[in-house]
């Protein structure tokens, strides 16, 4: 495994988690809370996404245009069933959905949320380091690498895990931030 894939391997890592934060309420509404969640469309179950437009009006409104007036009552009420807690409004075939301030008790929740989710992310970067630093062990031991060309590839490899490390922190601290406001 070269440094670029391993780079690669690790801003995935952090894109995936980036991600996963967005589907997390903060002070802010945005279209990702409610697209992936699952509604029961003629026996199939379907993200939100793929049953309408959903658009940010501010401060604290998502609309949803559902494109099939029949599936209306269906993703209203996948919506009002998850881990959401909000209330579907509906007016013909479009759903308004209105945040309510966060409660201090919803914030901590969330945040201790948002520190597994860190957590699970640290520990896929630490995986990849070790991936990475045998794949070095093992080209050292059959030769193809020099002790010092090892050495100097593991210190990349720590570089990479750090730069990486920062930014997940990173993203903890600005969505804490904004989940506080």
């Amino acid at each position: 495994m070269d440094i670029k894939q391993f780079e690669g391997k690790l801003k995935s890592v952090a894109e995936s988690l980036k991600s996963e934060f967005q589907t997390i309420r903060g002070g802010r509404p945005s279209p990702r809370m409610v697209e992936d969640i699952k509604v029961d469309y003629y026996g199939q179950q379907m993200p939100v996404k793929a049953l309408g437009s959903i658009s940010v009006i501010p401060p604290k409104e998502i609309q949803i245009s559902v494109w099939d007036q029949g599936a209306v009552s269906a993703v209203a009420k996948g919506i009002e069933s998850s881990s959401l807690n909000v209330a579907a409004n509906v007016e013909g075939n479009m759903i308004r959905i209105n945040l309510p301030p966060l409660t201090d008790e919803r914030k901590r929740e969330f945040e201790k949320v948002l520190r597994k989710m860190t957590e699970e992310a640290r520990i896929r970067v630490r995986g990849a380091r070790e991936e990475a630093n045998k794949e070095v062990k093992k080209q050292e031991e059959g030769g193809k690498l020099s002790e010092d060309a090892a050495f100097k590839e593991k210190e990349k490899i720590q570089e990479s895990v750090d730069k990486t490390n920062k930014e997940i922190e990173s993203l903890l601290e600005n969505k804490l931030r904004e989940i506080m406001e």
